[in-house]
């Protein structure tokens, strides 16, 4: 089986900031928040105060893992100069999305740089309240934001680069389906991944039928289903996770497998749940024909993430930076 990991977090230099404060590394792969909270942030192995490249790629071959999507979020901190040099320095393997807090004096311009002098062909929007933007502003939607606004207008001068948003549980007020549907009519050239399913439950997949029904009519959002072992409290001894098999079966059917991007959000995810049985859980079901897998977990994320032209937007950048010194 074929497959594309379509949600890694690839870790630098631990930066993380949230409503928690700011993330301090305390080794061993665990980190401390500023209001005393503990966290296993990296399976043991896997990097004391970072998680590198190098430390994913033995896990890559392990689990037959062809390529890699380089996402970003205020947990670990935004990775986007690393992540732009990983996916240099392996052309075709990685591909790198970039985040900005759009509230930020100078978001424009750093848009600017990473999409027209980067190259980068994705942007992450981390808007959760438990674990993103809305952690740390006031209430804002994404499309009707005006800073937000002067963003998307930037990005719909490259057709086929992908938006992809984390936008928190239904209980939080930065949970925003509609607002998504309303970016994907006004915005029809780009894609657009929600990533977590939406943050499923499955003891209320009425709502989640709601979020996913209110997708269905654009072609152009998509989701994936990393994390939502954690979001629905399965452990290792659950697998191959019967909660997630309904969230998923309910995707499948409202959506079609053609839409739905296997992902794992390690490292942290891997620290619930064995990154083993993440990458391979799906194959342990009946959800999907042999076919509609390898939609799932290779071709999809393939066709939103690797488009060629994007892939060659990072490969043919040159970072000014570097080449006036």
């Amino acid at each position: 089986m074929r497959k594309i990991e379509g949600h890694l977090h690839l870790v630098r230099a631990l930066a993380g900031s949230k409503n928690q404060g700011r993330l301090t590394p305390l080794g061993s792969g665990r980190a401390i928040w500023d209001d005393g909270e503990i966290i296993q942030l990296f399976p043991k192995g896997w990097g004391d105060d970072n998680f590198l490249v190098e430390k994913y790629l033995p896990v890559m071959e392990q689990e037959g893992i062809e390529k890699a999507v380089l996402l970003q979020g205020t947990l670990n901190g935004y990775q986007n100069y690393y992540s732009y040099q990983v996916a240099r320095r392996y052309p075709g393997k990685f591909i790198a999305a970039f985040s900005v807090d759009p509230f930020a004096q100078r978001a424009l311009a750093i848009v600017h740089r990473h999409v027209a002098d980067l190259g980068f062909r994705t942007m992450k929007f981390e808007i959760s309240a438990g674990g993103g933007l809305h952690g740390f502003h006031h209430p804002f939607r994404l499309d009707l934001e005006p800073r937000v606004g002067q963003i998307m207008h930037c990005l719909a001068d490259y057709p086929g680069f992908v938006v992809t948003v984390d936008y928190g549980a239904v209980q939080e007020v930065s949970y925003q389906p509609e607002a998504i549907v309303n970016l994907a009519q006004c915005y029809p050239d780009l894609d657009f991944v929600v990533c977590h399913l939406s943050f499923p439950n499955a003891d209320h997949l009425n709502c989640l039928a709601n979020s996913l029904e209110q997708f269905a009519p654009y072609p152009n959002i998509a989701v994936d289903i990393s994390a939502i072992q954690d979001i629905e409290n399965e452990h290792p001894e659950d697998f191959p996770y019967p909660r997630c098999q309904k969230d998923v079966r309910l995707a499948k059917q409202i959506l079609g497998a053609q839409r739905i991007i296997w992902g794992s959000d390690a490292p942290w995810s891997a620290t619930f749940n064995s990154y083993h049985q993440l990458a391979t859980w799906l194959e342990a079901t009946d959800i999907f024909t042999n076919s509609e897998l390898e939609q799932v977990m290779f071709e999809n994320a393939e066709r939103i993430y690797f488009k060629p032209q994007n892939v060659e937007a990072m490969l043919r950048a040159v970072d000014p930076a570097l080449s006036q010194k």
